[in-house]
């Protein structure tokens, strides 16, 4: 489904059709709504240089963090302004989700870097006991007030620090897009954090860009190598699985008109378990 904002009310017309007890945003997201009018694009519309600019800023001073509750504040409400919020929850994600067949069932789910919170809302969706984080105050209550009355427990919290009673007690952790906005060091630290909360049995799930050892390193969003996503293996998870594919973008009518969306991009998939 090439629409956007089509693919966002098909997800929620597949919730109800499942008798998911279904908690929709106060309103229509805006980019939904621009792109269901045939306006705007998907991506594009966030400033990535001034993005860039920003932790390029923050990183000088040794502050791997700092920015995202900068730019979460910077928007003042506006997801167009983040490229990543693109308010509904992860394709790769739901994709997985269908073809395991994954129902929670009560199971305890974490959400890492949860955004504006589509992703712990999907998986809540679904049945688990969801509990989601941000490093951004910002991004936590601007979740609470998109989704009022979720049972989402949205909570602020740090992925370098996580808090010392959630090792081991989760049934099902999904990460997108957060280690790879982490610069080596710190993502090296994040990934052995991330991999003391699963429960015994319990899994991660990750999705992140993708590229090989020998391709340059980019910017900031970096992609992963194969290499960077072992260390779950070496801090003592199981890989369970691992797919490399090309990610076709989303191009909705206008900017097919335009050729202005994103060219196709290379993802990783994995699945990792205690």
């Amino acid at each position: 489904m090439h629409n956007p904002a089509a693919a966002w009310m098909y997800a929620n017309l597949l919730r109800y059709a499942r008798g998911d007890q279904f908690h929709p945003p106060a309103e229509l997201p805006p980019r939904v709504a621009s792109l269901a009018s045939g306006g705007g694009t998907m991506s594009g519309m966030a400033d990535r240089e001034f993005i860039r600019s920003l932790a390029r800023e923050h990183l000088s001073r040794g502050d791997a963090t700092g920015w995202f509750d900068r730019l979460y504040q910077h928007a003042a409400g506006d997801a167009d302004a983040l490229p990543w919020a693109d308010m509904w929850p992860n394709p790769h994600l739901i994709a997985w989700l269908d073809r395991e067949k994954i129902r929670g069932d009560g199971q305890t789910a974490l959400v890492v870097g949860c955004g504006l919170g589509d992703d712990a809302e999907e998986l809540r969706a679904r049945g688990f006991d969801v509990t989601a984080f941000d490093i951004s105050p910002t991004a936590v209550e601007w979740c609470k007030k998109r989704f009022p009355k979720s049972s989402v427990n949205f909570v602020t919290a740090d992925a370098l620090d996580p808090p010392p009673d959630w090792t081991g007690t989760f049934d099902f952790i999904f990460e997108a897009y957060t280690l790879q906005a982490l610069p080596a060091p710190q993502r090296h630290v994040a990934i052995d954090c991330l991999a003391r909360l699963p429960a015994p049995g319990g899994q991660i799930l990750i999705v992140c860009r993708g590229r090989d050892a020998s391709d340059p390193e980019g910017a900031i969003p970096w992609p992963l190598t194969l290499e960077d996503l072992s260390r779950f293996e070496r801090a003592g998870l199981r890989r369970i699985s691992f797919e490399d594919f090309v990610e076709e973008a989303a191009r909705p009518p206008a900017a097919e008109a335009a050729g202005s969306a994103e060219p196709p991009a290379r993802r990783f998939r994995a699945l990792y378990r205690r």
